[in-house]
């Protein structure tokens, strides 16, 4: 590995340790404010490389980077008190005293006068806003990097004017045997009907074409067989007749996959770098939003797919999970990529930024462990609550999410797997940019 990959590994280590640290203020923030008592804010887990302590908080950094957590005392509620005059019923299954001994553990930090200062008495509202509020800080940060990349550096766009036409048709093969065109290849359509580079393309069978991707779509649709081209050439409007012919093509909404015979033109587009509006990166942020959100959903299908690229050498997913260990060696291969160093800064915050948006979508899963869980446990004692109010009934009494933990313990427990053969997988398969 050069010195330019562990450039890169340290650099995304620190961007995915203050991602850690500004998701745990998320949770920090809220929780002092609504006056819960929170004793400790740590980024890592592992043995405490550094603490110091403020106040009733104590703050520190830990060895291992793989998240992080601050301590509210009284995240459970206590146990259920008996009826007076009777014997307090213990159970002693297995579940139950790990659920009596979690009670316990939460409720160690609470001192004579934090009564008021536990988390599971505060209003189901402030619950919320608390528990969303790491998730939240990772969209806000993610938000803020995707904007950075598009309306600071501004992203590739591709304009609808022609800047090349290739004056023959070839297959990627011929292409690298020999790139010149000879009297055996065919003449390409864009050649053959007289566009020259500089034209704009504003309409393609009649349709104007608002960008390059629509004048794409409608030249492939259209098929082999005559088309008319209508450009901007000097000033000047003009119509092109041209005759396209039928090619296969990469997919442009599946990378990789070939369509059979669609319309081909033989036109390059002219490429610019565009500073993109507030709007765009709102749009953008959603498009990855639902993407990420899409692919949540295939996890289980995917880590099918990790396990088998782990242990049978198959070739991993680029679309697929990633941990900390894979994600942190392609910022290595970035930092050492042969690029200009402008492109390895975009790259890197754009791989920061959609780490943030997929921990914070991750996080809101409505089940424990994770952020959701809590958030769901809030809600649903809101609603409780509203019903109650509305049939005039006592308020019932705060959701006891203790009830959850062998749910919860079972959850974990598969979360470490995974992890675990992540970390593997990272290391004996790992995903890499380059081929």
């Amino acid at each position: 590995m050069s010195w330019l990959s562990v450039v890169g590994v340290i650099v995304f280590l620190v961007g995915l340790m203050v991602s850690i640290g500004l998701h745990e203020i998320g949770h920090l923030v809220p929780a002092k404010l609504f006056g819960v008592k929170v004793t400790q804010y740590m980024v890592g887990f592992g043995p405490t490389m550094w603490s110091r302590r403020k106040g009733e908080t104590e703050y520190g950094i830990k060895w291992l980077p793989l998240g992080g957590y601050i301590r509210m005392i009284g995240m459970l509620p206590p146990r259920p008190t008996d009826a007076p005059g009777k014997v307090r019923s213990v159970s002693t299954g297995p579940w139950q005293g790990l659920i009596e001994n979690a009670r316990d553990v939460a409720l160690e930090d609470v001192r004579p006068g934090d009564e008021d200062r536990v988390f599971y008495r505060k209003p189901w509202w402030q619950k919320v806003i608390i528990m969303s509020g790491g998730p939240a800080m990772n969209f806000v940060l993610a938000f803020i990097l995707f904007g950075v990349v598009l309306m600071g550096f501004g992203v590739p766009t591709q304009k609808t004017e022609i800047a090349s036409i290739p004056q023959c048709v070839k297959t990627a093969a011929d292409y690298a045997k020999n790139p010149e065109c000879t009297a055996a290849d065919k003449p390409s359509p864009a050649s053959v009907a007289g566009l020259r580079p500089g034209d704009v393309i504003v309409s393609v069978a009649g349709r104007p074409a608002t960008s390059w991707d629509v004048a794409t779509r409608a030249i492939r649709d259209h098929g082999a067989g005559p088309i008319a081209i209508g450009i901007r050439r000097a000033g000047q409007e003009l119509t092109v007749n041209a005759g396209l012919i039928a090619q296969d093509r990469e997919s442009l909404d599946e990378p990789g996959k070939i369509e059979k015979g669609v319309g081909y033109l033989g036109v390059s587009p002219k490429i610019v770098i565009e500073q993109q509006s507030l709007g765009a990166v709102a749009a953008h942020m959603g498009d990855l939003t639902s993407a990420t959100a899409a692919s949540l959903l295939r996890f289980p299908e995917k880590m099918v797919g990790v396990w088998h690229a782990a242990f049978s050498g198959d070739e991993r997913d680029r679309n697929g999970p990633i941990g900390v260990i894979g994600v942190s060696r392609i910022g290595g291969e970035i930092a050492a990529a042969a690029i200009p160093l402008e492109n390895k800064i975009v790259v890197f915050i754009n791989l920061l930024a959609g780490f943030n948006l997929a921990i914070g979508l991750f996080n809101l899963i409505p089940l424990l462990p994770l952020d959701g869980g809590h958030v769901a446990g809030g809600l649903w004692e809101g609603i409780k609550r509203g019903f109650a109010r509305v049939a005039r009934r006592p308020a019932p009494g705060h959701v006891d999410i203790a009830k959850a933990l062998p749910l919860t313990y079972a959850i974990a427990f598969l979360m470490i797997i995974m992890a675990g053969l992540l970390m593997y997988a990272d290391l004996v398969n790992p995903v890499r940019l380059s081929g």
